[in-house]
């Protein structure tokens, strides 16, 4: 079933997402480096087991950034968190477990230093040497934007890069306030990241084509209700979309439903229609009885509707289809979320073949293709697509706050501090 509006959009996608890069400085301007303390604030609350790293895609997004500092004979200084210690020393997030897997993609040594020990580790760092500070947030000032934190770490570095994108979403000490304090810069990943939403989302190409998928409509309604204002077409999926249905008076069945947001999705709905954008809904689904590998699956039509008993887990091949359509007339698309329980084959096949129809037209039409959040990036890597897309973003929730027209507050910082 689709919900097509008359027209098309001619506007930007907002302040917040207006010309993010040109704006901003990055290490092209930040000069003469060497023997300087910069101090790099970078993501490295990477997945662990057996205290392991299990996923280094987060430090090989950073490791640019370090060697052109390193090899331009600054002394590194990096800061992050990791995990949710709450202001206080928790060993198991203590972030010297990530220095020999740090080391290891660096292909140089690492040190490591408490807060307590800093400023002497610092000092003792030869030029173009690297060390990590102890996770940020056991420092209750971090989370608080302390201003005397914010004090204590900007003494401790002559310059500051943020190379952390999937936390400029939070007015942190390390992520915002420090931005204040010393000269600051973007890093090579944070200014690749800008540089793709500037391209998806600031002046794309038009037409442009979002797809957002997830469990409930209400976790999103900021994303959507701006979506529509800003793009020509746009595919709800996943759980969401039975919502959307339901307010349609389309029987759902047993299927992931807020019966209580029909008002929600009619003001949607209506301002898509003042806007002129597409809302594309499902038009058949894969239904069964369970969310179970192997149970038997029907597909049916939307048009009659779903059995009490059985639940909507994937969109169905006519809808596929449609959403692909679509696609072959975009210029630029935008994806968070998948469209159906991915997890649970077979009801990852829409979702995956819609995957690699996008990723084909990136290849071969010049499709810009932006993708952005853990599932989303989890369902592209089961269609093997991540590396064939425009760009794929790990940044999560800042990523989603960007998509929501939201001002992110360590872009702001970063903004300030031209």
């Amino acid at each position: 079933m689709t919900h097509r509006a008359a027209g098309g959009l001619e506007v930007p996608f907002g302040e917040a997402g207006a010309d993010p890069v040109s704006n901003i400085p990055t290490l092209d301007t930040i000069g003469t480096v060497a023997g300087q303390r910069v101090l790099v604030r970078v993501d490295l609350n990477v997945p662990m087991k057996d205290g392991k790293v299990t996923d280094t895609s987060r430090i090989d997004a950073v490791r640019p950034t370090i060697v052109e500092l390193s090899r331009s004979g600054a002394k590194v200084v990096l800061l992050a968190h990791f995990g949710r210690p709450k202001g206080k020393a928790v060993a198991q997030m203590s972030l010297s477990q990530v220095v020999p897997t740090l080391s290891e993609r660096l292909k140089q040594d690492v040190a490591f230093a408490t807060m307590d020990e800093a400023a002497a580790a610092i000092d003792a760092l030869d030029d173009g040497g690297v060390l990590v500070l102890e996770n940020t947030r056991f420092d209750p000032g971090e989370e608080t934007n302390d201003a005397g934190f914010v004090e204590r770490l900007a003494k401790l570095g002559d310059l500051y890069v943020n190379d952390a994108f999937s936390a400029a979403h939070r007015a942190h000490a390390s992520t915002e306030g420090i931005a204040h304090k010393l000269k600051a810069f973007a890093g090579r990943a944070m200014e690749a990241e800008l540089d793709a939403l500037q391209m998806a989302l600031g002046k794309p190409e038009r037409p442009v084509m979002a797809i957002v998928g997830g469990a409930k409509v209400s976790t999103k309604i900021d994303l959507l209700q701006h979506l529509v204002t800003k793009v020509d077409a746009l595919v709800v999926g996943g759980g969401m979309a039975n919502t959307f249905l339901h307010a349609g008076d389309v029987r759902v069945g047993a299927s992931l439903c807020e019966p209580n947001e029909k008002a929600t999705v009619r003001r949607i709905m209506d301002a898509a229609d003042r806007a002129g954008c597409a809302v594309m809904l499902p038009k058949d689904a894969m239904v069964a009885a369970k969310l179970e590998p192997g149970v038997p699956v029907t597909h049916v039509g939307l048009e009659e509707g779903v059995a009490d008993d059985m639940m909507i887990l994937d969109v169905g091949p006519n809808t596929v289809e449609e959403i692909c359509g679509e696609m072959n007339h975009a210029q630029t698309l935008v994806w968070n979320g998948p469209l159906g329980a991915f997890e649970v084959p077979p009801f990852d096949k829409g979702t995956v073949a819609t995957a690699r129809h996008a990723a084909e037209r990136t290849k071969v039409a010049g499709l810009r293709t932006v993708a952005g959040g853990g599932d989303t990036m989890a369902a592209l890597a089961r269609a093997g697509v991540v590396d064939k897309f425009t760009y794929v973003s790990n940044a999560g929730g800042a990523f989603l706050e960007w998509m929501e027209g939201k001002a992110l507050p360590g872009v702001e910082a970063l903004k300030a501090s031209r």
